[in-house]
């Protein structure tokens, strides 16, 4: 019996015209077309399919703005810098605008002798071989990675040097500029030599109001020995849809610890697809995510022990308010060959309100006999005795509540170990819980 035809969304439809709108002689088109064909045939994940079970993008992505046209970077300067999550640190900087790279908003001095940066756009411009690095996931299986190569117009393309240390971390900005909404796609192809060392920032900024949508790809090599921290400071606007997907392959005796910040956007999923690739290597993979109103903030995460004697640890929180949804999915993956891994999971998520939600996932995977394996998750309300304790000090309740959620946050956000970037994080944590000056 044939099979039933499945009836397109109206974002699937948009995003169908889009596609048939791009240039007919783009030199990379037949490989947008495969990505773009793999994606409709199955459409947008909804609930039936277990890795989008509780971020049923059918429903939840109603419609599917045109590729975004590029603006005048001096409309877009101002919004950078009113919404700069990273303002305090001196860092270098990558900007891109609506989904292109805008020279005159960044700067790379400092930075310049311990690495190379090119514009994506120049190589899909010559053919787009780079497209088609990344080995860890299916277009047909991943929604977010087929739209992002069907529609990615550029991106950052940066090589750390062998045994480079960067003197500041490297910021790559992501900002949607306008007042109508917009698609902007963007995939960055990250190399970090053998032995280098880098603190990695990448933030996301645009308007309230505008319902527009952001689709990046990070596919990140780590080399052998190299020491990475990797924060991404997800700060859409409050209609904005974000799609986040990180790729890294780490290599023997590298440590990657990446950090997910979310507080923006009205739908966000950032989610990372890990990959041990070398044996001694380590990762911290830690977030918080604050969210309020009606905002939906996925997690999601896999983590690939393919070799032996690896290490990861994952740690997450939540504080989720008013109506709100947060979730939280987590797998930790040991094949047969990866004897003596160690692999911890932990989601910790607070509850506001009555009618918040939290979803929580975790997940083990394991084929060998000899790991060290866990995980754990929880979700619950504010402690009721540590509340009272703070108020028969004469702390009022309001602001008792508000110090421990932030103590609450403090506790993953601290495990950065980055002078610098806690405060930013720590700061915008605050300005979320309108709580004033410094907390020790």
């Amino acid at each position: 019996m044939a099979e039933p035809e499945r009836t397109r969304t109206k974002a699937e439809e948009a995003l169908a015209h889009h596609f048939a709108a791009l240039s007919g002689d783009d030199p990379i088109r037949d490989m947008r077309t495969t990505a773009f064909d793999a994606f409709i045939e199955k459409g947008l994940p909804n609930r039936r399919v277990e890795d989008w079970k509780y971020t049923d993008l059918r429903r939840l992505m109603t419609d599917a703005p045109a590729p975004a046209e590029p603006v005048n970077p001096e409309r877009a300067r101002h919004l950078v810098d009113q919404a700069d999550i990273f303002a305090d640190i001196d860092r270098a900087r990558i900007v891109f605008v609506n989904g292109y790279f805008v020279p005159p908003l960044s700067d790379l001095s400092g930075v310049e002798d311990a690495l190379d940066f090119a514009s994506l756009g120049r190589f899909l411009n010559d053919g787009g071989a780079l497209l088609e690095r990344s080995e860890q996931v299916d277009p047909g299986e991943a929604p977010v990675y087929a739209l992002n190569s069907a529609f990615v117009r550029d991106g950052a393309v940066i090589r750390i040097r062998e045994g480079a240390k960067l003197t500041k971390p490297l910021e790559i900005c992501t900002v949607f500029a306008g007042n109508e909404p917009g698609l902007q796609t963007l995939r960055h192809q990250v190399t970090v030599g053998d032995g280098a060392e880098a603190v990695i920032l990448q933030s996301y900024v645009g308007p309230d109001g505008v319902g527009y949508h952001t689709n990046v790809v990070s596919d990140i090599r780590i080399g052998k020995g190299a020491k990475v921290k990797w924060v991404k400071a997800q700060e859409e606007g409050d209609q904005a849809l974000h799609l986040g997907l990180i790729l890294p392959r780490v290599e023997a005796d590298a440590v990657f610890d990446p950090f997910f910040f979310a507080a923006g956007s009205a739908v966000a999923r950032s989610e990372i697809r890990m990959i041990f690739d070398g044996e001694g290597a380590t990762s911290g993979i830690r977030g918080a995510t604050i969210a309020r109103g009606r905002q939906h903030l996925d997690t999601t995460l896999i983590v690939d022990h393919a070799v032996p004697e690896c290490v990861s640890q994952e740690f997450f929180k939540a504080a989720i308010d008013d109506e709100a949804r947060g979730v939280f999915q987590g797998r930790i993956n040991v094949w047969p060959h990866a004897q003596k891994t160690e692999g911890k999971m932990m989601s910790q998520a607070l509850l506001l309100s009555e009618d918040a939600e939290f979803s929580n996932k975790p997940e083990l995977e394991i084929f060998a006999d000899d790991v060290v394996c866990g995980h754990g998750a929880t979700c619950g309300q504010i402690d009721e005795e540590m509340l009272f304790f703070m108020r028969s000090r004469g702390v009022p309740a309001d602001e008792a509540e508000r110090l421990l959620v932030h103590a609450f946050l403090a506790e993953a956000i601290e495990e950065i170990a980055d002078d610098d970037v806690v405060a930013a994080l720590e700061a915008r944590t605050r300005r979320w819980l309108s709580l004033g000056g410094e907390v020790r």
